[in-house]
């Protein structure tokens, strides 16, 4: 039975500053030479690729609502049996889940469903001995749970931190380990998705200053001890994902600045399924990669980068004809973005898309679309049969304005199991969601894209020779 040394970090509400203490311990750890495996509470794309870049390693998302126990500890397992120790960043604040009633999809509860410790980054600004009686009411908000650390965030000085953890020891049991000053030089700008991702910001200068200052004020074998105070952990089945035998099959996944989202177990699950996955960009690349039979537009930043997408005449038009043909393909949110036949930006801006669907999707200010869905299928599509359900959620700035008449495969109900509407545009052997899937939920989605991908292989590969 392995230990799985293993830590959560979390934050007392949304915005005290998480993913900064987490970068920052990540980059130190693996600067003393730790293999340190990240992971992400919650659905996000965007902190799971600045813990890539921090620690070198994947990032895997764990989800209460959308996973459950099981699947969190078999994802959990698979992923951290190499490492030295995994580092778990919450989401939101510690006790914020899908119900304002219950822990369902909370940090809180992912802890309990590991049996990790927890260390609770704390904004220690414009604070003394107030901090004393905050960090005593999340340690003993819920008694199941293991805070055993707590950690100062924008802290003004050496002076500030030392009022700070003389109130906590002084009124808790609670550990202090250290704490971060405020530096704009690492400050990661934030913007209506949230971060700025890892791929566009490309050096590593900011996880190395992170590390350093980390090194310098966080006591990091205190760190190490905390995730090596766990009970050994036993594996969770389901085991390691398995690649079934049958014809290899090519896909290629949409992979630049403009799309980017995508769960790793998600591209996983395809290539247990027999799929090779070839990445291409839809923003460079002048053409699909060779004898494709699927096609998988993540979500991302398209809006961002709607003139160049636009310009790209000859990757629109090679994704056009691939779904004329009988292609497969799959889309969610920015990726269905990209199908409409355009994209108005922030200022009313339209950009000429790819134009499967008739429909414009508008970018709106102030009126963010968030929440976990249940998709259903209300008719066959590429997905599989009527009734299918899996689970994920929606996080988008825009809305679809329709132009012509649309049809949808699936309805959507939320975490409290009410309808949202539909979703899942459909156009021949293509299907765009806006949200975005976990294929975990429901293995069988993969299994249905490549057998979809694979009846027509032969009927697409030669459409497409006999148009060139």
């Amino acid at each position: 039975m392995n230990c799985y040394p293993r830590l959560v970090i979390a934050g007392t509400h949304s915005g005290v500053g998480k993913t900064t203490v987490t970068l920052a311990i990540m980059a130190a750890l693996r600067m003393r030479g730790r293999l340190v495996q990240p992971f992400k509470a919650g659905p996000d794309f965007i902190d799971p690729g600045h813990h890539r870049a921090a620690t070198g390693r994947p990032s895997r998302n764990l989800d209460g609502w959308m996973l459950g126990e099981a699947l969190n500890r078999a994802i959990f397992s698979r992923a951290a049996a190499d490492a030295d120790l995994s580092i778990i960043e919450g989401v939101m604040g510690l006790f914020d889940g899908s119900s304002p009633v219950n822990e369902i999809g909370s940090t809180a509860e992912l802890a309990k469903q590991l049996d990790a410790a927890v260390l609770l980054v704390v904004d220690g600004s414009a604070m003394a001995r107030s901090a004393a009686a905050m960090v005593a009411g999340y340690a003993g908000f819920d008694p199941g749970l293991r805070v055993q650390g707590v950690l100062f965030n924008r802290v003004g000085s050496e002076g500030h931190y030392k009022l700070l953890k003389e109130a906590v020891e002084h009124e808790t049991d609670v550990a202090v380990v250290g704490y971060l000053r405020l530096d704009e030089a690492v400050t990661i700008a934030d913007r209506h998705l949230g971060l700025v991702t890892a791929m566009e910001r490309g050096a590593d200068e900011l996880y190395v200053r992170l590390g350093k200052a980390a090194a310098k004020t966080i006591d990091l074998g205190r760190i190490e001890a905390l995730a090596r105070s766990c009970n050994a952990l036993a594996p969770a089945s389901p085991g390691p994902i398995m690649k079934r035998e049958g014809r290899t099959i090519r896909i290629g996944v949409a992979q630049d600045q403009a799309f980017c989202f995508y769960y790793p177990e998600n591209l996983e699950l395809l290539e247990a399924e027999g799929a090779e996955l070839i990445q291409f960009s839809p923003l460079r690349d002048q053409s699909l990669p060779d004898d494709v039979t699927m096609v998988y537009l993540g979500g991302g930043y398209p809006e961002l980068h709607g003139a160049t997408l636009a310009g790209n005449v000859a990757m629109r038009t090679a994704i056009r004809e691939f779904a004329a043909g009988g292609g497969t393909i799959y889309a969610e949110c920015g990726g269905m973005m990209y199908l409409t036949q355009a994209i108005r930006d922030f200022s009313g801006t339209a950009y000429e898309m790819v134009g499967l669907f008739p429909a414009e999707a508008v970018m709106q200010n102030n009126r963010m679309t968030l929440g976990y869905r249940t998709v259903k299928l209300v008719q066959p599509c590429i997905l599989g049969s009527v009734g299918l359900a899996a689970r994920g959620h929606e996080f988008h700035y825009s809305t679809l304005l329709p132009k012509g008449p649309l049809t949808y495969a699936c309805a959507l109900t939320d975490a409290r199991g009410d309808s949202q509407g539909p979703d899942g545009l459909v156009f021949s052997n293509t299907l765009a969601l806006y949200t975005h899937l976990h294929f975990s939920s429901q293995p069988h989605v993969a299994v249905s894209l490549v057998a979809s991908a694979r009846r027509t292989t032969t009927r697409v590969s030669g459409s497409l020779r006999g148009a060139r």
